[in-house]
């Protein structure tokens, strides 16, 4: 297969940076200022140095066993491959909810430009999810170099916002520094981990990489670097210009561009909002139709998936169960007046559950990676406190995974499935014979 259809440095970046950087810039500085005043900012730096060691722990694990089935693949890895199946399923099938709620997040600043409600979110949400389907239809080529644009000029635009706000800075708006006590940094923390989520979607990218070993690294220090500087950039700019008062308003970055470019800032924050979460959705949209194409291929899920499992394929056949199920979402949300808060819970509950599944692979696999491996045993503790927190929303990972189980059950008469083990010999025997269909790029 030709390396021309595997994604570089650039592309790789790109889409990182879109995954974990979410929507939460546009509006975490003011939740997590009015929690903890110019103290939150410590908490973003404990979020920031968090990054370290979860991202060192995917790449590692992205490096050793460079595959479409991401976290699935190392969780049987680890404990067997009958555990890849509720792994695979906690995260294929929450991307559907999880990129509705971060499409719908977006759609509300494009709403609110437009002084329309919360049906045009919804109709703005769909187009966003819409452009992000056919931009991975058409191939990680096509959908790699369009991310690599979005983030530059998101990025470009975040700099702008702090280079014309920071001269309208007030030292009195750092005092006092911590009005509601240092506990209050914790519950800062804690609204904060879901802005720096993101790594367990791109770990079902490492197999598209050209060179996993070389280029993860790579890609992964640079996400980090870039992720801290826009967060620790907006939040502080924010605290110096705006203060922590809880009348400031809930979406900073418009404030903040109003001191440059006046009322024109609310049109160019909407268009920002629409560049971030179209970033954020193409990148989730392309790591889980891989998986569920990698699931498909071992038998985890219809075996009919599994076509355009190999790097470098695209898996439209996944693709379209995705955007179908996101279709029903939007249409039930719609419908039933669903509000987002309930759809963003419930894709965090399983995101997590993926995380503590991700982790605690990494801690039994990276025994010969000292950084690695100690990076999955801080991140897991953490996670599981996190995870703790849910409540009643944990029935949803607890349903995928017996729903996971009962699908095994009863397609195991059906043939052995490939497993992570067999996806070299698979390949090998695939390269074997003669191919009817070109590969897309």
């Amino acid at each position: 297969m030709s390396s021309s259809h595997r994604i570089g440095v650039a592309q790789g970046t790109a889409l990182y940076v879109g995954a974990v950087l979410g929507g939460g810039v546009l509006a975490l500085p003011a939740l997590t200022a009015r929690e903890a005043g110019p103290a939150s900012l410590v908490a973003w730096a404990l979020m920031v140095a968090f990054c370290v060691p979860i991202a060192s722990a995917f790449a590692s694990l992205g490096m050793r066993y460079p595959d479409g089935g991401g976290v699935a693949t190392y969780a049987a890895k680890a404990f067997g491959p009958r555990t890849s199946a509720p792994v695979g399923w906690l995260f294929y099938f929450a991307v559907p909810v999880g990129t509705a709620s971060a499409a719908i997040v977006g759609g509300s600043y494009v709403a609110d430009a437009l002084g329309g409600g919360y049906r045009m979110s919804l109709a703005v949400a769909a187009t966003l999810l819409f452009g992000a389907y056919v931009s991975n239809w058409l191939g990680l080529k096509l959908s790699g170099g369009l991310q690599l644009l979005l983030v530059g000029m998101l990025a470009a635009l975040m700099v702008v916002a702090i280079a014309v706000a920071a001269p309208d800075s007030h030292s009195e708006n750092f005092t006092p520094f911590a009005p509601h006590g240092w506990l209050a940094v914790g519950h800062a923390a804690t609204l904060l981990f879901f802005a720096f989520s993101g790594w367990e979607a791109v770990s079902h990218l490492s197999g598209e990489f050209s060179n996993p070993r070389r280029q993860l690294p790579i890609v992964t220090g640079l996400t980090i670097v870039v992720v801290a500087v826009l967060y620790l950039g907006v939040a502080t700019t924010s605290m110096a210009v705006l203060g922590s008062d809880p009348e400031r308003g809930s979406v900073p970055l418009t404030l903040l561009l109003e001191r440059g470019i006046g009322d024109s800032a609310r049109a160019v924050t909407a268009v920002a909002a629409a560049l971030l979460t179209f970033a954020t959705v193409n990148a989730y949209i392309a790591g889980g139709s891989r998986l569920g194409a990698a699931l498909g291929r071992d038998g985890d899920l219809p075996r009919a998936l599994g076509k355009g499992n190999r790097a470098g394929e695209i898996p439209q056949r996944s693709l379209v169960v995705l955007a179908s199920l996101t279709a029903v979402l939007l249409i039930c949300a719609a419908v039933l007046d669903i509000r987002l808060d309930p759809i963003m819970t419930a894709a965090s509950a399983c995101f997590v559950a993926v995380y503590v599944a991700g982790l605690s692979a990494a801690v039994k696999l990276l025994r010969g990676s000292t950084f690695g491996r100690l990076g999955a045993v801080v991140s897991l503790v953490a996670v599981l406190v996190v995870f703790c927190f849910f409540g009643w929303y944990l029935l949803l990972p607890v349903g995928l995974v017996i729903g996971a189980k009962v699908f095994q059950h009863f397609t195991a008469g059906g043939g052995p499935a490939a497993g992570p083990d067999a996806v070299d010999a698979a390949e090998a025997a695939e390269e074997s014979r003669p191919s009817s269909e070109p590969v897309a790029g």
